[in-house]
This record gives structure tokens, C-alpha cells and sequence, in this order.
């Protein structure tokens, strides 16, 4: 019992080691794919973009229909009385009218071709945005996925010093043992207890990180 506070160390070294390798195994892609779903369809910043995308692509369809723009129908109507008239028309009844705006016509093809551009544009945006939003949700996703874990691993040492302070309290009793090895587990389980505290802190934090992007808790996510 004398060599157990000095393995202790060595055993939280080969439990964290155990921990990563098996940290794979805590992690549903599936899950994952349906949190970054859920990103695009509630994250604001995201239907911004899209937004964006749906105004340049009302200005593509708008710079083409500006091609009626540059035509333009007139009439003029000349009634037939030349008593009244002090110089009369040489033409009377209704009169049509057919304009070209030539300089419009020039300008239309490099309008549609800027509309399009600013188009391609957003929709790049878009996806640059997109593929760093996805990045930034798996980001969380394992960030919190491995503070779980390392909760769980503190939280069965704690389990383990509690039984050794048990124990060697028993044998302080009994008198098998000296008070300062006593001190050194009681000591040793106050640091394993806040240890796990801030474990549990990172998971919250971890969580509600993660559910910023989500605009849901978790748990209401199956």
C-alpha cells in the first residue's frame, strides 16, 4: 500500500492513453453529418449568405430583362381638323413611333456579364463559407466528444482514490499506517475532486459551444 500513490501517476498516464486510442469510438459520423445539416438550416450568418446568393441572382435575371429597356413605342394622335389649326399637320389620325436606344444596346452585354460575376461571386462566398462552417462544427463536435472523455477518465479516478483513502484510512486506524501518507491520499483525492470539476466545466462549455452553432440543444437532436 506504500507504492500506491506513487502508481497512481502511472496509472492516470496509461488510462489517458487508453483514452485517446479509443476516442474514435465515442465519435457517430452519422451524427455529425446531421449536426452540420442542422448548421446550414439555422445558423444566421449562413442564411445570410444565401440571401446574398438569392439578391445577385435576381439582379442576373433583372440586368436580362433590361434588354426591353431600349426599345421604346410612342403614338401620336392628329385629329382630322384643319379649321383650327393655324399650320396644320400633314398627317392626321394615329401616328406610331419606333425607338432604338443604340448606346443602351452597347451597354447591356457587359451589365449581364458584371450581374453574373457578382453572382459567381456570392455563390463562392457561399461555399468557402459553407466548408469553413463544417470545418468549425466537427471542430466542436470533437472538442466536446474529447472532453467527455477525459471526464469519464477522471471521473473513475476519483472512484479509484476514494477507494484507496478508504483503505488506507482503515489501516491509519489500525495504526498500519502513518498519518502523513494519510495526508498525501487526502490531499491526492482534493486534487482528483477539483480535477473533476473543471472536467465537467469543460464539457459544459464544450456543449453550449457547440450548440452555438446548432440553434438547438443537443438533446433535442437524436
Amino acid at each position: 500500500m506504500r507504492y500506491a500513490v506513487f502508481l497512481v501517476p502511472l496509472f492516470l498516464i496509461i488510462s489517458t492513453a487508453k483514452a485517446q486510442e479509443s476516442l474514435t469510438k465515442d465519435i457517430s459520423h452519422e451524427y455529425l453529418d446531421k449536426l452540420i445539416a442542422i448548421c446550414k438550416a439555422n445558423y444566421p450568418k449562413v442564411k445570410m449568405y444565401e440571401a446574398r446568393v438569392a439578391v445577385t441572382e435576381y439582379g442576373v435575371k433583372k440586368a436580362k430583362l433590361s434588354y426591353f429597356d431600349i426599345f421604346n413605342f410612342s403614338y401620336l394622335y392628329s385629329p382630322n381638323n384643319n379649321t383650327a389649326t393655324i399650320s396644320p399637320t400633314l398627317l392626321s389620325g394615329y401616328q406610331l413611333g419606333f425607338f432604338v436606344n443604340i448606346g443602351a444596346i452597347l451597354q447591356k452585354p457587359s451589365m449581364i456579364k458584371q450581374a453574373k460575376g457578382e453572382l459567381a461571386i456570392a455563390q463562392l462566398d457561399k461555399e468557402s463559407y459553407d466548408l469553413s462552417m463544417e470545418a468549425e462544427v466537427k471542430k466542436r463536435y470533437f472538442t466536446y466528444i474529447q472532453k467527455k472523455a477525459v471526464y469519464r477518465l477522471r471521473s473513475g479516478a476519483v472512484l479509484d482514490v476514494e477507494s484507496m483513502v478508504s483503505n488506507i484510512k482503515h489501516r491509519f486506524e489500525m495504526g498500519q499506517e502513518s498519518i502523513e501518507k494519510y495526508n498525501q491520499m487526502l490531499v491526492m483525492q482534493t486534487d482528483h475532486s477539483q480535477n473533476l470539476l473543471n472536467a465537467e466545466s469543460d464539457v459544459l462549455i464544450a456543449k453550449s459551444s457547440l450548440e452555438e452553432l446548432l440553434g438547438q440543444k443537443l438533446e433535442d437532436i437524436k
